[in-house]
């Protein structure tokens, strides 16, 4: 009996952590967002302006907002090399429409690179232009004067200047600064007021994307795609594509700090303004169907004669969170552990200690493991010895049942005279159980978002071990490796070390239980399922030496 409560109390456990952490994850109560204001003449909707034009006072950022964009418009492709970036900007809008990281491979080609930003299979692109009638925006025909540059040796940063047509006196250049070994790139402009009055500008900085989640996202390994921004006040949240299809999201709109972000499985792409200048946050729905995130923020008033100049640096990479931290407050956050963040965060930071010193992911899960299970040894012995005692006291448990058949009140209180007894506490193993439950959620969490064990071989055929393990192959969309059979196995072998409970049905369901346990295995990350069967083969040294010196001193303890 208590057996069979002790697995049926893990599976319900481990299935309310799931629930809960996936509703977390992609649920909100719904709350009702500020309205946002109609743009009669913001970028989405702004024609071509021509120098012709006069220019007209640029509307506030508490008044006008971006919208995102309708069908591409096709330029020129100016490309960008870099050590760790190949990037392609289109002169139609001045668009990074396309960024390959040189230093992550493929989700299902690891001979390719990634491609975090593109425009061929799925739209995800930033975007950058100023507010106002005759102002640049992204659907403004810019100029380059050269198709392709590359950082040479030696060289820190690499420009790329994209001018604008000259309209009502004002000179608009867009800048593109790229940086040796770094995932910021610096987005900016200059305006130069030739005309013969002062002119106030105001600039957006957006990422626009439809709702495909990432490949390699599936049902049994829900990771969070979608909108995230964060303040010192309102601290980090998340905007989830389906709030902005309903017009809702609860985020801060106004700040003078803070950043604007969309987030995917191990990589994000987050808009970064300095600190203590005012900005306008947004994120909507557009009607082609695409999802904008971004920041408003003003360049002030241009006298006339005089020239202003605003940059925003924009993070387009993978989520390190050691490198994260050090860019912009609450940036780190983007790595997202869920609830038990404060578990998972020294885990992994011991995690990563290991592999600098051991240089293999996998070695270092086993090393992990072996120290939990240190700590909890006390537990897991006095669950043990509690289980022992069960084995122990087996065959009275046998006539008890002889004697009472099927009257189960006086079996029970029989069973419970009998704990008394030999001092039996038939909830001891649970506790262990109990505590490790959370570590192990926050294990799980930590192989699958942690970015540094993306594509992290071990050994033999185990070259991913934040996928699940496919040594034999899919079968009707269930992968199977070798691994999952093996912990399926150790569990299995510990029903055996355990005392079968009295009743058949139960210790028919002992012993399917961990069969119908294991499968889920199949589809959780090869590091995690590494982490299982360790701890299970640990498990059983441990309980088998405590059970056998128990056993051998059972005559000592008399009938």
């Amino acid at each position: 009996m208590e057996n069979r409560r002790l697995v049926l109390f893990i599976v319900f456990t481990f299935s309310v952590f799931m629930l809960y952490e996936a509703w977390q994850r992609d649920s909100r109560p719904p709350q009702v967002a500020a309205p946002i204001a109609a743009v009669p003449a913001g970028p989405a909707q702004t024609a071509v302006p021509t120098p012709t034009q006069t220019l007209k006072p640029v509307p506030s950022a508490t008044s006008a907002q971006p919208a995102p964009t309708g069908a591409l418009q096709r330029g020129e492709t100016v490309r960008v090399e870099t050590d760790i970036y190949v990037a392609d900007i289109n002169t139609a809008g001045g668009d990074l429409r396309r960024l390959e990281l040189l230093a992550h491979r493929d989700t299902a080609d690891q001979k390719k690179n990634f491609l975090l930003l593109q425009e061929v299979e799925h739209t995800y692109i930033a975007q950058a232009g100023l507010i106002g009638n005759g102002l640049p925006n992204h659907r403004t025909k810019f100029t380059a004067t050269t198709s392709a540059v590359k950082l040479a040796d030696g060289e820190k940063s690499v420009s790329i200047r994209l001018t604008a047509p000259e309209a009502g006196g004002l000179k608009v250049t867009k800048v593109y600064t790229f940086y040796r070994g770094r995932y910021e790139i610096d987005v900016g402009f200059e305006v130069e007021n030739k005309n013969s009055s002062a002119v106030s500008a105001d600039a957006y900085f957006q990422l626009v994307r439809d709702g495909k989640p990432p490949e390699g996202d599936s049902a049994m390994l829900p990771t969070y795609t979608g909108v995230a921004a964060y303040t010192d006040h309102q601290k980090f949240v998340k905007v989830p594509f389906t709030d902005l299809d309903k017009g809702k999201g609860d985020y801060p709109k106004k700040a003078n700090d803070g950043w604007i972000a969309i987030l995917q499985h191990y990589f994000l792409s987050a808009w970064l303004p300095k600190a203590d200048a005012p900005r306008e946050f947004y994120a909507l729905r557009g009607d082609s169907g695409l999802y904008s995130a971004g920041v408003i923020l003003s360049l002030g008033s241009i006298e006339p004669g005089a020239s202003a100049s605003l940059a925003v640096p924009l993070y387009a990479g993978p989520q390190e969170q050691d490198k994260l931290e050090t860019l912009s407050p609450g940036l780190e956050l983007t790595v997202d552990y869920g609830s038990l963040t404060i578990i998972a965060k020294p885990l992994f930071s011991f995690l990563q200690w290991l592999y600098h010193w051991v240089g293999n992911w996998g070695v270092a899960i086993i090393l992990l493991t072996v120290a939990i299970k240190a700590v909890f040894y006390p537990l897991s012995a006095a669950s043990y010895r509690s289980m022992a005692r069960m084995r122990v006291v087996a065959p009275k448990m046998q006539r008890l049942k002889e004697q009472f058949g099927d009257d189960r009140q006086r079996m029970s209180q029989a069973m419970m005279e009998l704990y008394r007894t030999e001092k039996i506490n038939p909830l001891g193993g649970c506790l262990p159980v109990v505590v490790q439950i959370p570590v192990f959620i926050s294990l799980y969490w930590v192989l699958l978002a942690s970015v540094e064990l993306r594509h992290a071989p071990f050994m033999l055929w185990l070259d991913d071990l934040s996928r699940p393990d496919t040594l034999f192959g899919v079968w009707f969309g269930m992968p199977i490796g070798l691994l999952p059979i093996l912990m399926g196995a150790t569990m299995i072998f510990q029903t055996y070390l355990n005392p079968e409970p009295p009743d058949p049905v139960q210790a028919k369901i002992m012993k399917i239980m961990p069969i119908a346990f294991s499968i889920t295995f199949f589809f959780f990350p090869a590091g995690l399922v590494l982490y299982w069967l360790v701890n299970n083969v640990l498990s059983i040294a441990q309980q088998w030496q405590i059970t056998h010196a128990m056993e051998n001193a059972k005559p000592a303890h008399g009938k």
